[in-house]
Order: structure tokens, then sequence, then C-alpha cells
């Protein structure tokens, strides 16, 4: 629910689209408070601000909020990117603590909320999904890095800049005291230096690309949209073909590389990278457990779940 400060700081911020009718809080996100806006001309939004509390982010988390902008106004030129139309962007907090980006609603059902449709249109989701990574991909940056993060993890390079995301990441691990294999990592970080000097072009990666983050048509499973890309950097681009399917390990889904292979995007699935892209995600996903306040019955399954994909992805990295 939204309490009535939120509520009152909300509708001054969104006074410059119109008459607001309705404000109804949106479940299902980890980390943003996003909001369904009602406008009085018919048009339906969505209203999201990140959290303000410095001291419960992860180190690449600040200011992601300003991303997501970033990625929509981009994606506002390219018709094969089913993303939402950027309709106010507000980095001044000068009615709410966080930055707010306000995008159009999203027609269709989210990929994970129908089981059964989920697994009876897996293929033509993947597909789809693949080919959108691919048109994704074909954006290129200035340099590597989070494009609203510190400075400290933007680079020349794909080697030093992913080097310095995963040491904030190790740093973040160390301030909330959770145990991680930090000499495994650092090894196989210098081990396979030479892999990521392969990467010499910063795509746009959405990084956050899970059945939650997309829209399908109720019937077909066809992909109508993708939301939530505040988790974009520019890098290597098969980290998407990672981040897409949390605790996979081996080789991605043949539907999805099938999909992104066929519009033109190229991937080694042997190769080192990959099981590098699989190493990240798995520390962010470990140490994120306890800023988020992550609690329930299936956590201790869950924490066990990330453990052991990471010592296997470490193992192959050996």
């Amino acid at each position: 629910m939204l309490d009535d400060d939120t509520r009152t700081a909300l509708l001054r911020a969104l006074a410059p689209l119109g008459e607001v009718t309705e404000l109804t809080p949106l479940t299902g996100g980890m980390f943003a408070t996003s909001v369904r806006v009602d406008l009085a001309d018919g048009r339906r939004l969505v209203a999201k601000t990140a959290p303000a509390d410095d001291d419960r982010l992860l180190r690449y988390e600040r200011d992601l909020i300003r991303t997501e902008a970033l990625v929509y106004r981009i994606a506002g030129d390219d018709p094969e990117l089913p993303m939402p139309d950027l309709v106010l962007a507000d980095p001044s907090r000068e009615h709410l603590p966080g930055d707010l980006v306000v995008a159009s609603w999203v027609d269709g059902v989210r990929a994970d909320t129908v089981p059964e449709l989920a697994e009876a249109t897996a293929t033509v989701r993947n597909r789809g999904l693949g080919r959108m990574m691919a048109a994704l991909h074909r954006h290129t940056g200035d340099g590597f890095g989070y494009p609203s993060g510190p400075p400290a993890l933007r680079g020349t390079t794909w080697a030093e800049t992913f080097g310095a995301m995963v040491e904030a990441v190790l740093a973040d691990g160390a301030d909330w005291q959770v145990p991680l294999p930090v000499d495994r990592v650092r090894a196989a970080l210098l081990r396979h230096r030479a892999a990521l000097d392969e990467v010499d072009r910063p795509a746009l990666v959405h990084a956050d690309l899970w059945p939650g983050n997309l829209f399908v048509h109720p019937e077909s499973g066809e992909l109508t949209g993708v939301i939530d890309p505040e988790r974009a950097f520019w890098g290597d681009p098969w980290f998407d073909l990672i981040a897409c399917d949390p605790f996979r390990t081996g080789t991605p889904d043949a539907d999805l590389l099938a999909g992104y292979r066929a519009a033109g995007g190229t991937v080694d699935p042997g190769h080192p990278r990959l099981a590098l892209c699989r190493m990240y995600l798995a520390l962010i996903m470990r140490v994120e457990v306890l800023p988020r306040r992550y609690e329930g019955e299936g956590l201790a399954d869950y924490l066990g779940q990330i453990e052991r994909w990471l010592t296997a992805t470490l193992d192959a990295l050996d």
C-alpha cells in the first residue's frame, strides 16, 4: 500500500501529465516501487521510483532508475525493442526521495504468472526473446560499465570494467559479512583475462530478462513487451543469455540461441565468458539477500541453490 505522504508526493510529481484518477501499487518487483497510474484522459502508465536509502543498496545499484530512462529512450527509436515509451523522467528528487520514471503501460501477461502458458509457449517466447536480445545488443555505448553508476564501475576496456564490477560485489559481500569464495573468484578473473579482452564493443545489456520482466500474448505466448532495464550496462552481450535463466548451467536454451542467431547474434556456448557472466550474477544474487531482507521458509533452499550454482560455475572456470 502507498502511505499518504508517498501518495501526495507522487501526485505532485505526476501533475504535469494531467489529472490522476487512480494510483495502484504493483507487486512482483524486488527493488523499486512501481505504481499503476490511471489518468482522466484514459491513459494508463507505470510510475517507478527507486529506494533512496543508500545504506541498503549494493554499489552498482545507485541511481539505477536513471539507466531505465536511458534504455527507454534508446528503445523508443528502435521498433525491434518492444519496451514501454518513456513518458516522464524526473531525477530532481524535488517531490520524492528517489528518482522517478514514468512509462507507458505494457499489454499482455507477465510470463511468470501463468505457468501453464509459460510452459506451453516456451519455444515461441524464447525465440522471440533471442531476437529481441540481438536487436538490443546492436546498440553500442561510448565505454563499458553502468551508465548511471559510480565512476569506478565504468571503464575503457571490458576486462578492466568487469573486474571492477566483480570487486564491487565482493566489497558489498564484505560489508554485509556474506561468506564468498573471494580467492577463487579473483583467480578466475586472472585466469580468463584473455577471454574478457575479446569483448571489444560495449553492447547494451538489459541484464534482467527473467520471465517476470517479460510480457507475452495470453494465447500465443509471443513476446509483447520487456520492462525493468534499470540494471542495464554496456558490456558483454552474452550476459543476457545467462541472466534470463538463473541457475541454469551449461549451454543456454536452444530456442533462445536459435532466435538470437537468426537475428544476427553470435555466441560460442562453450566459451568461458558465459561462465564468467554466471559467476558475476551468482555473486550478486548471493550478496543481495541480506540488504534486501529476504526471508521465508524457502530462503535456506534458495541460498543452497545459489551456493551450488556458484560452486559449479567456479569449477567450470577452473
